[in-house]
């Protein structure tokens, strides 16, 4: 038949007899007339105003509250309405006038750098006018400055280029306050750094380590002569940056400058991993492809080797820490100098169950271990806050010792060894709470070691204080009746600091004289020494919060049922509300999680800040949850050690009992929860996916997501995992494999950029395939070219955030139902 019709067989109209044809058509009459019925019924039944206490799910006005307050929109949190100053004070190190301590410090004013006292408001000592200067004809910008010990010289970074996460590329000069002039150290120095002497200048060109005299103006010695491009030497390769140091800087000077320690990081067996670039210039036709050493898990670590260098005759010297292996199964994770010619240097294997701690002696040239410790089930947290307290016979410290972190009674908590070449330690804190990052600042003149802890909670930051004479006692430095959570920072002689409130309401700083006896009797933030003045009040931004309505914040600890032992599982939580909420509403709102999950991270956190997540409780009318399953930190070492071995198990089950509370709420909508997370909150939500099958979270938004451990780096994941080689079953469970369970979702997101140095795009290609084996379509994907792992690049960040809104909503609205 033409056109491909197909061929009907018909039935000849002359097989119906004539009472058959007279039913029919009564029948079709009766259906005619039924129809006019039922559809004039439920046009009938439209016309009548509902007053049902359950209407249909919709977006709500977008700019108003019901009671005409302003909404919070992407516009205003994007241009930084509710974003609150802070400001930094650059304090002036120097040991030598901790007894006369005018807590002074650099900042920029009236267009000049100026050394600034915190107690005497007269002070004023102009180091620099303007921000540029020029130099050999070119005209340069002061990018970053860091004044001598004694204040008589700048040492200036311009031409800066970012390199890795904290490292930077630049051009050094030494500004000579005496001369007014300005002497070239170098181009493309990755890193400088003041000696304590005030006259000279580490810095690193090349990977080799060079010593700048500012009396001579000159390069005076190469310290180093081996760097390359595999060899590094006073800065950290890649994963020693991003995963150890957290910092641009491998190289210490003594406290007096006699002596400069310094790692040298062999990376030359380490695999290197090719990250293709493919819109840095219009003009490329081809892709730009950029190498970086990057240690995967179970793949040989870089071999990291301490050195010392005197100053004083120019020799080097290597204490053989690591014996003679070469293979990277050390790492040095900490360096801190316990008097003028000490240096306690920490280690651990490269699954963190041992540290090793060893004290150098650079006089003697001689490598002692002090402390050899185990884990108990654990792992060693690398930390940086090892605190030297120096000998002084009048406040019973015969000897140089050092403050540091250790697990007592499951908690981390502060010892003090009163001797550095001893392993025996007097406990100075104990208890169901942890001590944050450590020992803060030690002031000598009062005997007094302040810290940072969750003692009245976990979600909060309390500043407080011990003698280390008599350290039962502990003395509260931070208002503890009002929730908060707190920062400081101190001056030389730790008498004044900059005290900032971080949270729940409003932030602000403020200076105070903590060596002052007088009580103030209506003091805000602190309860010990004298506020001097506020550095930031932010009262622009409370007088912009009266014309919003921010949702808020409400924190509590969820009960999400028993473990495998009887034992209830409490996390902490919050939840934030949408604008107009009603609880006399169901089957109603829809839930957006979000999550990071992380091993000893922190999201519920009494912190102000208005983002993303007031955002989709204001535009989308959801409520918005954040929970800190077990895993996560500052709640002990046994709710967050359990996950060693097995990441993204009990994570995601946290996460999944979380959602099933949830849905059972009346005013919730079962069929409307969401998952939202980044980096390692973007692999839990997959895995939550994944273990859920779609019984309570309907739907997933992943970004940069790691999909397998064996993919990330060592030093990060064997800490948590042991290596792939030890723990084979463990990383094969780990990864997200199943793909078939996240099948049974609605509908799922995965975006990442494919210049991400820190979770390769390896991750998000090898899971896609994963899809594609397994036949799984109900997903959406949005690549984006050259960015990293922030995804910023060519306007990425604005994209991916409206992706993640508009995409939500889409699902709220029911768009991706199967």
């Amino acid at each position: 038949m033409e056109g491909g019709e197909e061929e009907v067989e018909r039935i000849p109209d002359e097989l119906f007899d004539t009472k058959k044809k007279h039913l029919l058509d009564k029948l079709i009459r009766v259906g005619i007339i039924l129809v006019l019925l039922i559809w004039g019924t439920v046009l009938l039944l439209k016309s009548i105003p509902r007053h049902s206490n359950t209407p249909d799910y919709q977006e709500p006005n977008s700019n108003y509250t019901n009671d005409g307050k302003l909404k919070v929109s992407f516009s205003v949190v994007r241009n930084n309405t509710f974003q609150p100053k802070y400001h930094e004070l650059q304090w002036i190190s120097d040991n030598k006038i901790e007894s006369n301590d005018l807590g002074l410090y650099v900042t920029f004013m009236n267009d000049s750098y100026v050394v600034k006292s915190v107690y005497d408001d007269s002070y004023n000592s102009v180091l620099l006018e303007g921000k540029t200067f020029i130099h050999n004809g070119q005209n340069l910008t002061v990018e970053s400055i860091t004044a001598s010990p004694d204040l008589k010289r700048l040492l200036i970074r311009t031409n800066s280029v970012q390199n890795w996460r904290h490292s930077t590329f630049g051009s050094y000069f030494v500004y000579d306050k005496s001369s007014s002039s300005f002497e070239e150290i170098g181009n493309e120095v990755a890193l400088a750094i003041w000696s304590p002497n005030s006259n000279d200048i580490a810095y690193v060109q090349d990977n080799n380590i060079y010593i700048y005299s500012a009396i001579s103006k000159k390069t005076i010695r190469a310290v180093t002569n081996d760097g390359s491009s595999f060899l590094f030497n006073g800065k950290p390769d890649w994963v020693y940056e991003e995963e150890v140091f957290e910092d641009d800087k491998a190289a210490w000077w003594s406290p007096t400058g006699d002596y400069l320690a310094f790692l040298k990081i062999d990376e030359s067996e380490v695999g290197e991993f090719i990250i293709p670039y493919y819109v840095q210039d219009e003009k490329d036709i081809y892709p730009e492809m950029r190498s970086i050493k990057y240690p995967k898990s179970g793949t040989p670590n870089p071999h990291a080797e301490l050195w010392v260098y005197s100053m004083k005759d120019g020799t080097s010297f290597h204490p053989r820490i690591s014996g003679n292996k070469k293979d990277g199964s050390l790492l040095i994770t900490e360096v801190t100098w316990v008097g003028n010619g000490n240096v306690l240097v920490k280690t651990t294997d490269r699954s963190s169950d041992i540290l090793t701690v060893f004290l150098i002696d650079t006089i003697a040239k001689t490598s002692n271990v002090v402390r050899n410790e185990s884990s108990n089930g654990g792992w060693w947290e690398i930390t940086h806050n090892t605190l030297f307290i120096p000998a002084n016979e009048t406040f019973d410290r015969p000897h140089n010792g050092y403050v540091d972190i250790l697990p007592i009674g499951g908690y981390n908590h502060l010892a003090y060894f009163e001797n550095s070449n001893s392993s025996h330690y007097k406990t100075l804190t104990e208890g169901k709470w942890e001590v944050v990052n450590g020992p803060l600042a030690f002031d000598s003149m009062e005997n007094r070691l302040y810290f940072i802890s969750t003692r009245k909670s976990s979600t909060e930051r309390h500043v407080y204080y011990i003698d280390l004479r008599s350290p039962n006692e502990i003395i509260e430095v931070t208002d503890t009746s009002e929730d908060g959570v707190y920062d400081v920072s101190f001056s030389s002689g730790r008498r004044f600091g900059l005290l900032t409130y971080k949270g729940p309401k409003v932030p602000y700083q403020k200076i105070v004289d903590f060596h002052s006896r007088k009580a103030e009797k209506c003091a805000k933030g602190n309860v010990l020494g004298k506020s001097l003045y506020y550095l930031e009040k932010n009262e622009v931004l409370t007088k912009i919060l009266e014309d919003y309505a921010v949702p808020r914040k409400s924190f509590r600890e969820l009960n999400l049922g028993k473990d495998e032992f009887g034992k209830d599982i409490l996390v902490n939580s919050y939840e934030i509300l949408p604008n107009d909420f009603d609880e006399t509403l169901s089957d109603h709102y829809p839930v957006f999680f979000f999550a990071y999950g992380g091993p000893n991270s922190q999201q519920v956190v009494k912190t102000f800040s208005v983002g993303f997540n007031e955002v989709v409780a204001s535009q989308l009318n959801a409520i918005v949850v954040v929970v800190d399953g077990r895993g996560t930190g500052f709640k002990g070492q046994d709710f967050r050690s359990l996950v060693r071995d097995r990441l993204g198990d009990y994570e995601a089950r946290d996460q999944i009992s979380a959602a099933s509370l949830y849905g059972s709420l009346t005013f919730v909508d079962p069929q409307k929860i969401s998952l939202f997370g980044w980096s390692y909150g973007g692999y839990l939500t997959l895995k939550t996916l994944e273990k859920d099958g779609g019984r309570h979270f309907k739907y997933g938004m992943s970004v940069a997501p790691v999909t397998d451990w064996r993919f990330y780096d060592s030093v990060y994941t064997e800490r948590y995992m042991h290596t792939p080689q030890e723990n084979f079953d463990g990383y094969v469970e780990s990864s997200v494999h199943n793909v078939t369970a996240l099948a049974q979702a609605n509908r799922f997101l995965l975006m990442h950029g494919t210049g991400d140095d820190n979770v390769h795009f390896q991750n998000s290609l090898k899971f896609l395939d994963l899809l594609d084996l397994n036949g799984v379509e109900n997903y959406d994907v949005h690549v984006f070219p050259d960015s990293d792992h922030s995804i910023r690049y060519h306007n990425a960040n604005v994209i991916v955030f409206d992706k993640l809104l508009d995409w939500a909503k889409r699902a709220f609205d029911g768009q991706f139902v199967k």
